[in-house]
């Protein structure tokens, strides 16, 4: 791989921000997680945290960068190594999804702006193999890409100054899932009964960049049945 397709940047005086010149799908996603992987196990003791986006990883070291060539160059080391796109396991994760209208508080909306009925609206949605490119805005919040093209729509110009945890949306090219109760502009049109943040997680989160998530739609009843299971321990997420 050539510099001509990746930029190195300092971005502030302790942080070096990495981004590639391509468009994001799943083998950029595989290769930023592996990149992520290897600097972590090389530099263990210097790098506090590396943050993903779609397209770009920020370094984050303890102190500030001394010599930015010299870390640049070992940056450019890790990319060209020949596993960095296929090292890393993808799981599958399926996903309950309720699209009732308690729920689906955009799908009247979207139907008439996208031209497309709530009944396909939601066939569409969950007729798809989504990618979590990477988690952020709020804790364990998954920014997924393969969002068919029919459904691509701007997110809200007011904002909701509160979204129920679990809500289920729409944002430009972006589907993804709201982990706690937020405000939020995106368009929601449904509702996942387990929670992807807190306490029944090893790592706080269910999800991780490179998870592949299907959803499943289910009705009301199957819903709150699959909440209260979840909540008492009884659910099983399918993980594949």
């Amino acid at each position: 791989m050539t510099d001509d397709n990746f930029e190195i940047n300092q971005f502030s005086e302790s942080s070096i921000l990495v981004t590639f010149n391509q468009k994001p799908d799943e083998n950029l996603v595989l290769k930023l997680q592996n990149l992520r992987n290897r600097l972590l196990d090389s530099h263990i003791k210097s790098i506090v945290d590396i943050n993903f986006t779609f397209n770009s990883l920020l370094i984050v070291y303890y102190s500030a960068i001394d010599n930015f060539y010299d870390v640049k160059l070992d940056i450019i080391s890790c990319i060209n190594q020949e596993s960095i796109d296929n090292s890393t396991p993808v799981r599958t994760v399926t996903l309950p999804v309720c699209y009732d209208d308690k729920f689906g508080l955009d799908l009247k909306e979207l139907s008439s702006k996208l031209s497309l009925s709530p009944t396909e609206i939601i066939k569409i949605h969950s007729s798809t193999e989504y990618l979590v490119a990477f988690l952020g805005f709020l804790p364990g919040f998954p920014y997924l890409l393969n969002l068919d093209e029919r459904l691509h729509c701007l997110r809200k110009e007011t904002p909701r100054p509160r979204i129920e945890k679990g809500a289920v949306g729409i944002g430009g090219a972006q589907t993804g899932i709201y982990p706690q109760d937020s405000p939020g502009g995106w368009q929601l049109i449904g509702n996942c009964p387990v929670s992807l943040y807190g306490k029944n997680w090893q790592y706080a989160t269910l999800l991780k960049p490179t998870d592949k998530i299907i959803f499943e739609p289910v009705n009301l009843e199957e819903y709150y049945q699959i909440k209260t299971q979840f909540n008492e321990g009884d659910y099983k997420v399918n993980i594949s």
